[in-house]
């Protein structure tokens, strides 16, 4: 969807803007169903400051879960694929896919496929969202192809709320701490640092390891910004590239207590996915290496490339991942099982099923455990920093008595 800026008039004034269109020509039609007679229309060229920058999928997963149960309600009800997406175009509050609709719209009435419209959008949807489409299309079931797939998506958005809202506890918790902590070390503790030189007596080792520190804070706070905005860049810049980001999810995977947390979801993601696709009749290779893609770990999507290459020299799908640590025995038994009875989507859904509520389960249990301990960190942290003030306060009233 390109911007055009024109010039022109209607019946009563002069008229000027812009407008959003797929080419030129679809431009000069829609000003002219406005009734606008254009003496100019030059393209917009995007530039920094008019491109629209996102970070990952500008399209929330509930906006998408909406579009994909309304887009299988209206098939349903006998309404066209043409006119199902002006209508959710129209009605979606996500600007980001209301702009992929139009296009989509305009691509269709071209007559191009669905799944090819889709396809120039692959920042919205997704390789798996596009083949299944595909497969939809051929097999002539897209109704019952996106409503596998709206569960799908929301199956998934369920998930990672809860491994979300597990994390970001201590998370928030953490750094509520930090913010105490400084504030106490900039603005409290200076407060006392000429009562305590006057006093001239010689203080405890933990008031002058706090008043070190506050000495610190008060010249080099940017030293600790500047450390902070460099390994937050650090990790970004490292998870571009496949080798690093593999360490990096390894370690996540190892970290005790929230590793396992990771690893449940990941496999839940993995096994759903999966499902969804063989469910779809998407071919296996073809659906490996969507997974392999999407699963969102490198560790776990290294070992199923590894099951991709075994499947293609006619070895079993499981072996890899028997072989492999991220893989329990339940998933490599219940994949198994699938292989030699045909039933590989429905043991898949229910290898998701089970790891889907044991995030549920783990997400709650972890809860109430850190619960208690972070407010116990906190109340350490400050009462580290009081106990180091209130010491020679008591040997200072001492003296005075």
């Amino acid at each position: 969807m390109a911007r055009f800026k024109y010039t022109g008039r209607d019946r009563t004034r002069k008229r000027s803007g812009t407008i959003s269109a797929t080419s030129k020509r679809e431009a000069l039609e829609k000003l002219r169903e406005e009734g606008i007679r254009t003496t100019e229309i030059i393209e917009v060229k995007e530039s920094l400051l008019t491109k629209e920058i996102t970070i990952g999928n500008p399209v929330k997963l509930q906006h998408l879960v909406i579009y994909l149960r309304q887009f299988a309600t209206l098939l349903k009800a006998g309404v066209s694929v043409v006119d199902s997406t002006k209508i959710l175009a129209a009605q979606t509050e996500s600007k980001a896919l209301k702009k992929a609709l139009l296009d989509i719209e305009q691509e269709l009435r071209e007559g191009n496929p669905l799944s090819q419209a889709a396809a120039k959008h692959n920042k919205i949807f997704s390789p798996m969202y596009i083949n299944m489409i595909k497969a939809g299309e051929a097999g002539g079931n897209m109704d019952e192809t996106l409503e596998r797939l709206a569960e799908h998506f929301e199956k998934q958005h369920n998930t990672r709320k809860k491994i979300v809202a597990a994390l970001s506890y201590p998370a928030v918790i953490g750094t509520l701490a930090i913010i105490v902590v400084i504030f106490l070390l900039v603005a409290v503790v200076p407060t006392f640092v000429e009562m305590f030189a006057d006093f001239g007596g010689e203080l405890p080792g933990i008031t002058i390891f706090v008043l070190n520190a506050s000495d610190f804070m008060q010249s080099f706070w940017w030293l600790l910004v500047i450390l902070a905005i460099s390994f937050s860049s650090l990790i970004i810049v490292l998870k571009k590239n496949s080798q690093t980001k593999y360490y990096l999810d390894y370690a996540l995977l190892r970290i005790p207590i929230f590793g396992k947390l990771l690893q449940k979801g990941v496999i839940a993601r993995m096994t759903r996915t999966l499902s969804s696709l063989f469910a779809s009749s998407v071919p296996i290779l073809q659906a490996l290496s969507i997974v392999e893609k999407v699963v969102g770990n490198e560790v776990m999507a290294r070992v199923i490339k590894e099951s991709r290459d075994s499947l293609e020299k006619g070895q079993s799908l499981t072996g890899p991942m028997r072989q492999h640590w991220a893989f329990p025995p339940l998933v490599t038994q219940m994949i198994a099982i699938g292989e030699e009875t045909g039933s590989l989507d429905a043991m898949l859904s229910k290898v998701a099923d089970f790891y889907e509520k044991e995030v549920e389960h783990s997400t709650d249990q972890l809860k109430s455990l850190i619960e208690p301990i972070m407010i116990i960190l906190l109340a350490g942290l400050v009462g580290t920093i009081v106990t180091a003030i209130m010491i020679p306060m008591f040997e200072i009233f001492n003296h005075v008595n």
